[in-house]
């Protein structure tokens, strides 16, 4: 069997590489709207004396919220000296763990990909090839799912950090507050979009990879000994 690279990009038209390619373009559309985010809250304090005060606070990937300075140590607001306040919660965890889903299966379909145009008389003469596909496309069918649903459910908490009833929690404070210039978070919530998008194409395209395994080769070939016996000998 030969074992040189051949370029054939006919696997790219069938659905086996083709969803490659687009799980390869969601994966970067998922991590990337996070990962590189960075947003800046206004706050505008009320004193109740006619004068206001303002605070700026500025939060980014990979929101660690409770290191996040909201006050700084020994600051006059409303005439009184505060201590040093952060934002409260830390969804680092949630979103590390979806970004690194996203950079890995960025990175094996790439890997897939150059299988497919290169090698793939070789992935189909051989059983490992396509059972190693399956387990890994099935593994991170379950990996988009968990991830998914950790950072939507830490992307709830750095709205709610930022938030008006947040940042009063954060100040412990009977100083009245408003949010007057919400940074937006459009491009965390398509993240979170992308990442259920890849769950379900990734699920999808594990049915066309167990299609290559010697698993379903096996299965079929059983129905259809099966079949030729159930339809016994033919009238002389």
């Amino acid at each position: 069997m030969q074992t040189g690279f051949r370029l054939n990009l006919n696997p790219v038209k069938e659905p086996l590489g083709f969803i490659k390619l687009v799980e390869w373009f969601a994966a970067l559309f998922a991590f990337g709207c996070c990962s590189g985010y960075s947003g800046r809250n206004v706050i505008s304090l009320f004193c109740g004396d006619g004068k206001n005060e303002t605070l700026n606070v500025t939060f980014a990937y990979p929101f660690r919220l409770n290191q996040v300075l909201l006050v700084k140590d020994n600051v006059t607001l409303c005439n009184r000296t505060m201590s040093a306040t952060h934002l409260i919660g830390d969804s680092s965890s949630s979103v590390e763990f979806f970004v690194a889903v996203g950079v890995l299966a960025f990175l094996y379909c790439m890997f897939a990909l150059l299988v497919y145009v290169g090698y793939m008389h070789v992935y189909r003469d051989s059983d490992f090839g396509p059972v190693f596909d399956f387990l890994v496309t099935a593994a991170f069918a379950f990996l988009w799912l968990v991830s998914s649903s950790a950072w939507a459910q830490g992307l709830q908490k750095v709205k709610y950090a930022t938030s008006k009833e947040g940042i009063s929690a954060s100040l412990k404070s009977d100083i009245m507050s408003e949010v007057t210039d919400f940074s937006s978070m459009r491009t965390l919530d398509i993240s979170v979009v992308f990442g259920f998008v890849n769950l379900i194409i990734w699920s999808g395209n594990a049915w066309f990879v167990y299609k290559e395994t010697c698993w379903h080769s096996q299965k079929r070939n059983n129905s259809r000994q099966e079949t030729e016996r159930g339809r016994g000998p033919g009238p002389i």
